[in-house]
């Protein structure tokens, strides 16, 4: 049987697309890029962060922008010992939900506090954001939350 080549052929499957944040992820992105934490009043005037446009007890639409944080309370921490290339840290840290001042629901960010023996249920930390002039209005403009009163990293 003769040997015969196989056939190749490059291909690039994408979906290009641009996405509308609209009025309120807009208004929370926005904030991001100029160094404020917003959220946005519920149902019986909970605040809801990240904002929602709609309240997820209720379905209704939800109320007015508030700011909240930027420190806040930790209520449940996983630690990542071994960062992957795709993480937001290179570094050990923690994926923490945060629940920030003023705030009712808590928000899933990265703790960078040094090791896991100096994070715990219930520590304070407050935002570290990136210099603005790397800010564009997006998640990654927070760097990290960072243990309140400098401790960790």
């Amino acid at each position: 049987m003769p040997e015969s080549e196989a056939l190749h052929a490059e291909h690039h499957l994408e979906y290009p697309y641009s996405r509308s944040v609209g009025p309120v992820i807009g208004a929370f992105l926005t904030g991001l890029r100029d160094g404020k934490l917003f959220g946005v009043t519920g149902a019986g005037g909970t605040v809801i962060v990240p904002p929602t446009e709609y309240d997820p007890t209720t379905g209704d639409d939800t109320g007015e922008m508030v700011e909240v944080g930027p420190g806040g309370v930790v209520e449940s921490w996983a630690w990542v010992s071994h960062p992957l290339r795709k993480h937001p840290l290179q570094t050990p840290f923690a994926w923490a939900l945060i629940r920030l001042d003023g705030a009712d629901t808590a928000m899933l960010h990265v703790v960078d506090a040094g090791g896991p023996d100096k994070l715990a249920t219930g520590d304070r930390v407050t935002v570290k954001y990136r210099p603005a002039s790397e800010r564009i209005g997006a998640m990654a403009d927070i760097e990290a939350f960072v243990p309140e009163g400098g401790a960790g990293a």
